[in-house]
């Protein structure tokens, strides 16, 4: 199953996703909030620092669950996929500075610009790639 046009009218909304990886030992898979979007080729994508502990999990274990949830205020609606992951030393910077240009209102002030400037350097941040398995999507009806 693949991303459909009805899910990206959704996914490409500016939402939060939520990323599961694998987890560590003795501990239970605990979703993270993610700035996120699609790709041309029916995947999603994100950025993390290099030296984050989910990157290392997703090297060690390339395996994701990702879920999106449409705000409470309209009709129940969400997709869920289940993805092979690649990270990549590529394209990270580019795609911070896209996504904070879609998440925040004003990407254009002193705190954001800093945040901005950490992700310059290449070497300090990496691009997650989720390459779908299985997409759900609810309700179902």
């Amino acid at each position: 199953m693949t991303i459909t046009a009805a899910d990206r009218e959704l996914l490409d909304r500016p939402l939060f996703g939520l990323l599961t990886i694998p987890p560590g030992p003795q501990r239970l898979p605990a979703p993270r909030p993610v700035w996120f979007e699609t790709t041309a080729d029916g995947g999603l994508q994100l950025f993390s620092m290099a030296d984050a502990l989910k990157v290392r999990r997703l090297s060690a274990d390339p395996r994701a669950s990702f879920v999106v949830v449409a705000p409470a205020d309209e009709p129940e609606r969400w997709v869920s996929v289940e993805a092979d992951v690649t990270v990549h030393d590529d394209g990270a910077s580019e795609l911070a500075h896209r996504l904070a240009d879609r998440y925040w209102a004003d990407p254009d002030t002193d705190e954001h610009r800093e945040l901005l400037a950490s992700f310059a350097d290449p070497a300090k941040v990496r691009r997650i790639v989720l390459h779908p398995r299985r997409v759900t999507r609810g309700p179902a009806v």
